[in-house]
């Protein structure tokens, strides 16, 4: 049965239950919609924008497991619908339908689970199910059958088709390629490995596994001694292996962004959490490239072509629910996003239309993993085969075969029945199993595997490959009880990781499972007999196929091509018009501010985020690359960064590789890498429109180069994906995606502090340089300047010797490893001016005076080519006291620098041009690269918000007063580094599924001295954990159950409705020896629980951030006179610090003099003022001073390298203000606790 409850006049919850709610019952489902009321009918009239009824989703899962938590049983799903008086209202229709009224069959699907059919017709079957099968594969198929006596069932066709899908199998890229007749003698596949071959250089593990493992150091570990219970912290030294990985999801994110994104950057983490035998992610990438998205009548560029009929979502549209699926899993599952890039593209010559109208999104990122875990184990007979993680839906129904084809091939609903759905609060439960086994001293995990495309059917299988296995169909939790036998096997719900373990060792990692309520299923047995079954309860199996027959021995795919010259033309350019070409550059999506997509997503989550894409004092999108420490002493860490140049390789598809390649070096030669160039790994993400006149040739020539470019530098490209069927087709028009390769590098960093930003120093004695990295000549050919001009252009730039381009990289090494360098930015996208005015931006003051004498003495004298040309180069701002010395080392390397100008204190460019002087108003230049931000914004934020940010991200900038008392060392305090030598007071972290701010916070009191007990929700639920022995508890950031139904909601109502989590609340709190701290969604908690004020007639409440979004940055706080325990003795100082919330609004609804306001924004209005908070309130505290509830959080800016902007007079600091507040509260309980 359906009940309903109304909220408001326009919002109505489902709830489909198995029983009548008793009045009890309705209290509690009242409470936790806001104040609903129980409605007696089952119909509703109106019309209702609500989920498709087909598709649970991720929301329901989440609140059905809140009211579980709350007692109430046997309801098996909520869902929210808004009534919608427009007669033509808009939705996503991917998502949601429109329902003319609401009845007791809402969620009823007339459907029974379908038989099992026996397959006659291999190729009907193929064709009308989209499986994407060869003719030479149906005839593998066919004999198949013949040799076993019998038809093919539809889950052995299907599951066949995924697992040999060229998007599992990579078959091109492993096939032959005959160019102009030309019997290739290499397949792609081996030019990639030969990199590898000819520098192994710390490879330890490439090609076998989800992830690329690289040496490591040594780190300290922090965690909890024993995962299975509430236990405190403790600190040990390890060897790691550092992961690197990147996957693009491009067919799911044309089709449905949100949630192919979400998908693509939640199946990026789970290949991290799956390599070895468990390895940890620490942060991601992102890299987005559609059509253009026609923003503004002023973008010229955007009017040369026409509009589409778009098959599924407009190119704006893709931008911001693609950015939004990604930043929103990432947020809630807890990985910060370091690092990206961003290119719209549309250019028809030559009778042929290249645009990203199948749009390309990439997620990557890097990890770590203990060394002893870094190779699979292989799994022997008896075995169990288990699986963790969610239910199985009809979701992403042969996602891997229709990834292989043309988008716009298959029937509409085929493709749709592709996309999956995201929920990354799940897979946040079961990254902490595999966290704790992980790091674990005897990991259990014999070998994992996660489950991306082609579900149970490709991850299990690998699993049990070397062994064969048996897999009960009927062990696999079901939630959706109308699947087929195929669709259960073959489906891809999310979220989910497959494992070999012991038996013997089951019953302990089901106890930390069930702790952190991981869902966790024994599926099935490896059983020795090489073949691969899935059985049913009542004997029949749906998949019965020997090991062998399953992943195929169809013939090897073989590419026929011819070259394609193609010529492109040059622009008409006009020297007159600089100003406005320039104009036009730095509006280009690629070139211009990317705050659009920096403001929403979590930058500092885990507390181990040493660069970031923000910089200065007010807070620019500048950064070159991402970097992140191992550990919480901010040394030993890694650094990423990209790169790709698929304008350039339209016109020279090997200078693309190697352009390419060129960007990802010169934007990470400014962090210091522990073994310089040698450091570096690469990935390889090659999207291609193969199988079209000329392309397969053009893939070929790029990924030659890519090798060949890559054993010439000394570095190799352990890992990558392939995405070769980037065509999208209207009717009989084809529109071809740019062949393109993306490059993530990464490597070990031998001290994060020392990573240089490009932001210019004010250091009047200093000057600027440009380094030159490319060796040949300049040329305007695959720029932003001839994008703008709608023209791609004849001659493009490389780089002429890789052997002076490693001479540059590791010579510019030394100098950054010697302190000698003051900034660094890299010379790409847009050119030198960009370069040179984003080194100014993110400045209140100053500018910079510039010569092109270097230029016209090498014989260049075209002042367009000098500022716009992007060949691969570095800008250098050196003291002048250093630079004689860091001249000497270049030159002895051979490297071409030259001095280029000097800083000034008026707030323009000016470049000084054989006699000719260009003035360019840095502010005004600003402002036009941020309005391309703003244009976007308005799509997510609303127009109100963004014209806020817009107006006021100039004059927000970052303020430090800091007491000259305060000396920032460790040594000052007490403290030290590392595991402690004596025992401190006893503080816990409280922790509910979805929070993930619990390590840093964890460290935080650490340092400052408490023993900290690791406490999760269902440790008090369950009686485990009293808190009986600790004096501060501390409610951690994150996403508890996904806020759904409002932040911190469902957590509140484990505590309000379960007795043992509210008898252990209630007596902590009538304790006179105790303080609390609820930070992010812990301060949501506490403010829902009322803990500040609970005499307090009117109750305060979280809200929305006004710009009903979720707000992530780096901003100023002032801490004002107050009693706070914490804050107290820090009343006066102005400091900067992280938030990263959606519900951080404090609603007082009292007079402000009525509340403990212990810390405010520096600004009263957005964005400085994150959430609109009246009287830009950011914490209160009880009247008596020892709670504390704040949004921001001062646990992820203790050390000066983890925030985003700290005074350079301080960076020599080793400690920020921040720890003073955990030492104050562990002062504090010890002069209260010192008579017992």
């Amino acid at each position: 049965m359906v009940v309903y409850f109304k909220k408001g006049a326009t919002t109505v919850y489902a709830v489909e239950t198995d029983h009548k709610f008793s009045s009890e019952e309705n209290e509690k489902l009242s409470w936790l919609f806001g104040g609903a009321t129980p409605l007696v009918s089952t119909s509703i009239k109106g019309r209702f924008i609500g989920p498709r009824k087909e598709m649970i989703t991720p929301w329901s899962t989440n609140a059905v497991e809140i009211t579980q938590n709350m007692g109430l049983q046997g309801i098996t799903r909520i869902e929210q619908f808004n009534l919608t008086r427009d007669d033509e209202p808009k939705f996503d229709r991917m998502l949601f339908r429109l329902y003319d009224g609401l009845n007791s069959k809402v969620f009823h699907v007339d459907r029974k689970p379908d038989p099992i059919v026996h397959i006659d017709d291999i190729t009907v079957y193929n064709r009308t199910e989209g499986l994407a099968l060869s003719q030479e594969e149906e005839q593998y198929l066919r004999e198949l059958a013949d040799k076993l006596g019998r038809p093919l069932t539809d889950s052995e066709v299907f599951g066949f088709s995924q697992v040999n899908s060229e998007h599992c199998r990579h078959k091109i890229f492993n096939g032959t390629f005959i160019i102009d007749g030309e019997e290739k003698t290499m397949s792609l596949f081996k030019l990639i490995k030969k990199t590898s071959q000819v520098n192994p250089n710390g490879l330890v593990s490439a090609y076998k596994d989800n992830v690329a493992f690289i040496e490591g150091p040594k780190v300290e570990q922090f965690y909890p001694t024993h995962p299975e219970r509430p236990d405190y912290f403790d600190v040990k030294e390890i060897d790691t292996v550092i992961s690197l990985k990147a996957e693009t999801h491009n067919f799911p994110t044309t089709v449905e962004p949100f949630n192919g994104a979400a998908t693509g950057t939640g199946g990026e983490i789970r290949d991290r959490l799956g390599g070895g035998k468990a390895s940890l992610p620490i942060a991601g990438t992102a890299v987005y490239m559609t059509s253009y998205p026609r923003l503004s009548p002023e973008h010229r560029w955007e009017l040369m072509s026409n509009p589409r009929v778009w098959l599924y979502q407009t190119p704006s549209d893709i931008l911001i629910k693609a950015s939004n699926g990604a930043s929103d899993f990432g947020n809630k599952f807890g990985q910060p996003l370091i690092c990206g890039s961003l290119l719209t593209f549309e250019h028809d010559e030559n009778g042929r239309m290249y645009a990203y109208d199948k749009v390309i999104m990439l997620a990557g990122g890097v990890g770590f993993a203990a060394k002893k875990d870094a190779i699979k184990g292989t799994p022997v007979p008896g075995q169990d085969v288990v699986v963790m993680g969610g239910d199985n839906y009809r979701i992403g129904m042969g996602g891997g075969a229709v990834s292989s084809v043309e988008t716009g091939v298959y029937d509409n609903s085929i493709e749709l029945n592709a996309i999956q759905r995201a929920n990354p609060e799940m897979q946040k439960r079961v990254s902490n199993v595999i966290r704790a086994l992980a790091e674990s001293d005897s990991n259990p995990i014999v070998s994992i595997h996660d489950h991306g495309a082609g579900g149970h059917l490709n991850a299990l299988s690998e699993l049990v490959e070397a062994t064969g296995g048996e897999i009960d169909l009927n062990s696999l939790p079901v939630g959706d009880s109308t699947l087929s036998a195929k669709e259960i096997v073959g489906n891809e719900s999310q979220e989910r990781m497959g494992m070999v373990i012991n038996s013997g060792d089951i019953e302990y990692v089901n106890t930390i499972a069930e702790r952190e309520r991981a869902p966790m299923y024994v599926v099935g047995k490896t059983t020795g007999d090489d073949r691969f079954v899935f059985r049913q309860s009542d004997g029949v199996k749906p998949i019965d196929l020997g090991m062998a027959d399953m992943f195929g021995n169809s013939p090897k795919t073989v590419m026929t091509d011819s070259t394609v010259e193609i010529k492109y033309a040059d622009p008409v350019y006009d020297e007159a018009k600089i100003n406005d070409y320039l104009r036009d550059v730095l509006s280009l999506e690629a070139v211009a501010c990317k705050d659009w997509l920096t403001n929403k997503v979590d930058r500092s989550v885990t507390g181990k985020i040493a660069r970031q894409q923000c910089q200065g004092e007010i807070q620019l999108p500048l950064s070159d690359c991402g970097a992140v420490a191992l550990d919480y002493n901010g040394r030993n860490g890694i650094a990423t960064s990209i790169g790709h140049a698929p304008q350039v390789a339209l016109v020279d598809s090997a200078a693309g590789s190697v352009m390419a390649v060129a960007e990802s070096l010169t934007n990470i030669v400014g962090a210091p890498l522990t073994n310089g160039l040698s450091s570096i790994s690469l990935s390889a993400n090659w999207m291609w429109p193969c199988k079209n006149p000329g392309e397969d040739a053009a893939l070929y020539r790029a990924v030659e180069a890519c090798s060949d470019f890559a054993c010439a530098l000394g570095i190799n490209i352990p890992t990558g994906k392939d995405s070769l069927s980037m065509t999208q087709k209207y009717g009989e028009d084809k529109v071809f995606a740019p062949g393109t390769v993306i490059i993530s590098a990464a490597g070990g960093v031998s001290n994060v502090r020392k990573i240089v930003s490009p932001v210019i120093r004010n250091v009047k004695k200093s000057s600027i340089y440009r380094v030159d990295f490319s060796g040949c000549s300049l040329r305007l050919g695959g720029s932003a300047l001839n994008q703008a001009l709608n023209a791609l252009g004849a001659s493009v730039p490389t780089v002429a010797s890789a052997e002076k381009f490693a001479a540059a990289f590791n010579a510019v090494q030394k100098l950054v490893k010697r302190g000698s360098i003051l900034a660094l930015h890299d010379i790409s996208a847009g050119g030198m001016i960009t370069a040179l005015l984003e080194m100014t931006f993110a400045n209140v003051n100053g500018g910079l005076e510039i010569s092109t004498e270097s230029f016209s003495k090498n014989g260049e004298n075209d002042i367009l080519k000098i500022l716009f040309a992007e060949n691969p180069a570095i800008i250098m701002q050196i003291a002048d006291d250093k630079a004689e010395s860091a001249l000497k080392l270049l030159a002895e390397a051979g490297v071409e620098v030259a001095k280029i100008g000097r800083p000034t204190q008026t707030r323009t460019v000016t470049v000084n041009h054989s006699g000719n002087v260009f003035n360019f108003d840095i502010d005004a230049l600003r402002d036009v690269w941020f309005r391309t931000s703003y244009l976007l914004d308005r799509l997510q934020s609303g127009e109100k918000c963004a014209e806020l940010r817009y107006s006021n991200f100039s004059k927000q900038p970052i303020r430090y007063r800091i007491p000259a008392s305060f000396n920032g060392k460790l040594a000052s305090r007490g403290l030290a580094l590392g595991r402690h030598k004596t025992k401190g007071p006893r503080a816990a972290i409280i922790r509910e599924k979805g929070v993930n701010g619990d390590r840093e916070m964890a460290y935080s009191l650490y340092l400052a001295g408490f023993e900290v007990k690791d406490v999760h929700m269902t440790d008090l639920i369950s009686g485990r954990e009293t808190l009986d022995d600790v004096n501060m508890i501390v409610f951690c950031g994150g996403f508890s159950n996904s806020d759904v139904l409002g932040s911190a909601k469902g957590w509140a109502g484990g505590f309000l409705w379960n007795p043992n989590a509210k008898a252990a609340l209630d007596r902590f709190y009538a304790r006179k020896d105790t303080l609390s701290l609820g930070v992010c969604n812990g301060c949501q908690l506490m403010v829902e629980l009322n803990l500040i004020n609970p005499d307090h007639e009117k109750k305060a409440v979280m809200e929305h951030n006004i710009s009903h979004k979720f707000e992530s940055q780096f901003l100023g706080v002032t801490i004002p006179e107050n009693n706070s325990v914490m804050f107290g003795s820090l009343a006066g100082i102005k400091t900067g610090i992280w938030v990263a919330h959606g519900e951080g609004k404090f609603n007082l609804p009292l007079p402000l003099d009525c509340y403990n306001i212990a810390l405010k924004y520096n600004y009263s209005s957005y964005p400085g003022n994150p959430n609109g908070s009246k009287g830009a309130v950011a914490g209160i505290c009880s009247a008596d001073g020892r709670h504390l509830a704040m949004m921001p959080h001062p646990e992820r800016a203790i050390f000066p390298w983890q925030c985003a902007y700290y005074p350079t007079s301080r960076l020599n600091d080793d400690i920020t203000p921040w720890i003073d507040a955990f030492i104050n509260a562990r002062k504090w309980v010890e002069q209260h606790t010192e008579s017992k």
